[in-house]
């Protein structure tokens, strides 16, 4: 074996090493930035209906279930989630929504120590935290 070849060897195994190491690191973006989205709806009847609730959730990097049920307690108005849409069984202003939705930022996205978006949701015997990617803070927060 030569020189060229060992090299050519080397540099296979560290792209292939390389290659496996990015697929275990988990994103941290935020769609472009991080932007709380306002929420886009109408009423229909006694019913509001959120038409873009799975691109807010999307941009929170959270679970649509967890996100759902925050808003169907803190709205006291229970609810149901159809495809990309959130419907509310009340009719509710979207100043009022957006504004649960920035109390849901602050209690279960943002960092409490260093303020990033960049934070997960675990779960460990039965309790729930906030772990942030950015700094490692972890924080327990109430199960919903």
């Amino acid at each position: 074996m030569n020189l060229d070849s060992l090299g050519e060897l080397i540099v296979e195994d560290y792209e292939s090493m390389l290659g496996e190491a990015y697929k275990s690191i988990k994103p941290t973006e935020f769609c472009d930035r991080f932007e709380v989205k306002k929420v886009e709806g109408m009423h229909e009847g006694n019913k509001t209906v959120i038409t873009n609730f799975a691109q807010v959730v999307q941009c929170l990097r959270r679970n649509p279930d967890h996100v759902a049920r925050y808003l169907f307690k803190e709205l006291a108005s229970p609810g149901n989630i159809d495809g990309d849409r959130l419907i509310l069984t009340r009719k509710l202003p979207s100043a009022m929504i957006n504004e649960k939705i920035g109390k849901y930022v602050e209690n279960f996205v943002k960092c409490a120590n260093c303020g990033k978006p960049d934070t997960e949701i675990l779960s460990e015997a039965g309790k729930s935290f906030l772990k942030c990617m950015a700094c490692g803070t972890k924080k327990e927060i109430h199960n919903l």
